[in-house]
């Protein structure tokens, strides 16, 4: 493939894969869910992040808020809602955390987030006069009525899902993309949510990069170096396969030595090792994205498929290199010892 075709159409596989939709997914919709009181709220929201829904009403002549805050939870762990009065962010935003304590039993506090670190139960900006929570069904509930002190229509929330609870405090929760942007804003009259637009373009941009480091290191490293192990001892591949060999893996031109050289040898011991360690890790590279990105299934899969096509032909070829090597097998020594073959030899 030309050098233009190739990046032609690496950029139309990050153009395409780009698009891999992150794999949190809306299991159902906040109009068709039922729960105890659920005739007390007058709209409701699907949120767009952690598989949550928030249902409202808002009395604005006395500036009383009823929630109920709904989201797909581990039964060890907790959901939180909070109203940020500053800012639009985690720091400064008053919550309502709903977990189970350790009686087992469904409990609902407030805390006052002024940095990031542990938890400490205190009073919250606005006035709570009444909260509670249940569990069932792998979702995790969590009801409250507040009276906000400052009249408004608006508000900036935040919302949250956490893996644990350990001695009553709530533990971290992850840090995916989903996670950092589970915050918007809310006008109570209207329904209207505003929020995860910004979070989607930042997760287009993850997907992206993380596909160009896919194709780069995942894919056409492990081609370069195809090449360069097994097309060189193909008479007629020289010098197509070094030319190919400098277009995946440029950087071997700058300081490669003579091949009659006298450290050659001891260039090809680093040359291929480096190679075989930046291989391992190109890889590991991918998955550890992968997992950080969290796509759907079928795109680690994928991966996986291609990377056992690539290990299934380096085997072939090694194997009919080795034929190859040693039908050319001759008993005179080579006069250039120090090339990676060694004149037909491995």
């Amino acid at each position: 493939m030309a050098p233009s075709s190739l990046a032609i159409a690496t950029l139309f596989a990050a153009t395409v894969f780009s698009l891999i939709p992150p794999s949190h997914s809306q299991s159902t919709a906040c109009t068709s869910q039922t729960f105890a009181n659920r005739n007390l709220y007058t709209l409701c929201n699907n949120l767009p992040v952690l598989d949550s829904y928030l249902h409202w009403a808002y009395d604005p002549a006395r500036s009383s808020l009823s929630i109920a805050f709904i989201a797909r939870a581990e039964a060890r762990g907790w959901v939180s809602w909070a109203i940020n009065p500053t800012a639009t962010g985690m720091v400064g935003s008053q919550a309502l955390v709903a977990f189970r304590d350790p009686r087992g039993e469904m409990t609902v506090k407030t805390y006052n987030i002024t940095a990031y670190g542990p938890l400490t139960e205190s009073r919250v900006w606005f006035n709570v006069t009444n909260s509670s929570a249940e569990y069932s069904d792998g979702f995790m509930r969590l009801f409250a009525t507040v009276v906000l002190p400052v009249a408004g229509t608006a508000v900036n929330h935040v919302w949250q899902v956490g893996p644990s609870v350990t001695d009553g405090m709530p533990d971290k929760h992850e840090f995916q993309p989903q996670n950092l942007n589970a915050k918007g804003r809310l006008d109570l009259l209207s329904g209207q949510s505003t929020g995860g637009s910004s979070g989607s373009s930042r997760t287009r941009k993850r997907n992206i990069h993380g596909v160009l480091n896919a194709v780069s290191w995942g894919i056409m490293f492990p081609i370069g170096i195809i090449i360069a192990r097994y097309l060189r001892v193909f008479p007629s591949a020289d010098p197509a396969w070094f030319y190919l060999h400098v277009f995946c893996q440029i950087f071997a031109l700058l300081l490669r030595p003579n091949k009659d050289h006298k450290i050659r040898f001891y260039w090809n011991i680093y040359h291929h090792g480096v190679g075989y360690v930046i291989l391992i890790l190109g890889i590991i590279n991918v998955f550890k994205g992968l997992d950080i990105l969290q796509p759907e299934n079928k795109w680690e899969n994928a991966y996986i498929v291609v990377i056992a096509i690539l290990g299934g032909i380096a085997v072939l070829l090694e194997a009919i290199t080795w034929v190859v090597v040693l039908r050319r097998k001759k008993p005179d020594q080579s006069t250039k010892p120090y090339d990676g073959f060694n004149n037909g030899r491995l």
